[in-house]
């Protein structure tokens, strides 16, 4: 047995250990209930990390070893403080989930400090003019990001349960931080869902009438309420024009439309408005915060609105308000 064959032996086994290894990783984060994208992100550092360290199995590194890795990305990849710190955490999670030897103090020392930026914000003028440029399938989604202040996942992943009528309410399930809140339904949007339900409502028909119907349901609810996971009120109110293989359960269901399709859709609708800023789906969001302050509410009842768990958070909008944070008008105009 030559070197080269010796070498490729050891090489597809060390691939195997790494392929099953994996798989242990992307088992715990289910059973702690991670969502798929943190799944994803977290299962892509981890595999970057092991390789970076040229296979080596994560119990044979050490803080030292996590240390070498998130200067590597900071010096060498440049990558932004977010960043940085999402291959910490995934790290972190590695070490205390997986291997039981937390990283301890590393997590602090090595935690990418994040500048405070203050955010973009579309006048409402602005606004208006991308409504009029936006695909007519995707104007509801944003319309209602900007009116309920939704994060992008929280408006896609929203059920037509999710929408209370009479109270004029949306219900946003488990959003950051895996929590519930309230925040508004916009009046003028109500026909517009409503038309948007019975679309759904013929999609899902169909899907019944060829021996489909399910949807995901979290926390193993369609085990435990078969009939509910083919219902209509389960079905996502952005669903998908067309069925899809569930990553997890490799059934065939309706998902909701994809969050990339619509991020695209918004960067060429904010260039064909003219809009000169760098605005994103998170962009309609900040607009509805600072608006909100503009108008005079509160800003208790706005950090409720989004969900913020700290004030502070919430404070960064009266930054970007016309007026300045404290009505300050500047010495200039008195010349």
């Amino acid at each position: 047995m030559d070197i080269t064959s010796i070498l490729l032996f050891i090489y597809t086994v060390v691939v195997v250990m790494t392929v099953k290894f994996m798989e242990q990783v992307r088992n715990t984060l289910r059973v702690k209930r991670y969502s798929l994208q943190t799944e994803k992100s977290y299962s892509y550092w981890i595999r970057h990390f092991i390789r970076y360290h040229k296979m080596k199995h994560p119990e044979q590194l050490g803080p030292d070893h996590v240390i070498q890795f998130l200067t590597y990305l900071a010096v060498q990849r440049q990558v932004s403080a977010a960043t940085q710190n999402q291959a910490l955490n995934a790290l972190n999670f590695l070490y205390t989930q997986i291997i039981g030897r937390p990283l301890g103090d590393v997590t602090k020392a090595a935690r990418a400090r994040q500048p405070t930026k203050v955010p973009v914000v579309f006048e409402r003028d602005e606004i208006r003019k991308i409504f009029r440029v936006l695909t007519p399938a995707y104007l509801l989604p944003i319309q209602l990001m900007y009116g309920s202040g939704l994060r992008l996942m929280e408006c896609l992943r929203l059920r037509i349960k999710d929408i209370d009528f009479f109270r004029k309410t949306i219900i946003v399930r488990s959003g950051k931080g895996g929590k519930d809140r309230v925040t508004v339904l916009p009046e003028n949007l109500i026909p517009d869902i409503q038309l948007k339900i019975n679309q759904v409502g013929h999609y899902h028909q169909a899907d019944l009438d060829a021996g489909f119907g399910h949807v995901w349901m979290p926390d193993a609810l369609a085990r435990k309420y078969p009939s509910e996971a083919v219902s209509l009120h389960w079905q996502y109110l952005f669903a998908s024009h067309k069925r899809a293989i569930d990553p997890r359960s490799g059934k065939e269901m309706r998902h909701h439309i994809d969050d990339s399709t619509l991020q695209r859709t918004v960067k060429l609708a904010i260039k064909k408005a003219g809009i000169l800023k760098k605005g994103s789906c998170h962009t309609f969001r900040h607009s509805f915060a600072t608006h909100l302050l503009d108008d005079g509410y509160d800003i208790r009842t706005v950090q409720e609105l989004l969900g913020h768990k700290d004030l502070k958070t919430t404070q960064i909008y009266t930054h970007v308000l016309n007026r300045g944070g404290n009505s300050v008008k500047s010495p200039l105009v008195r010349i």
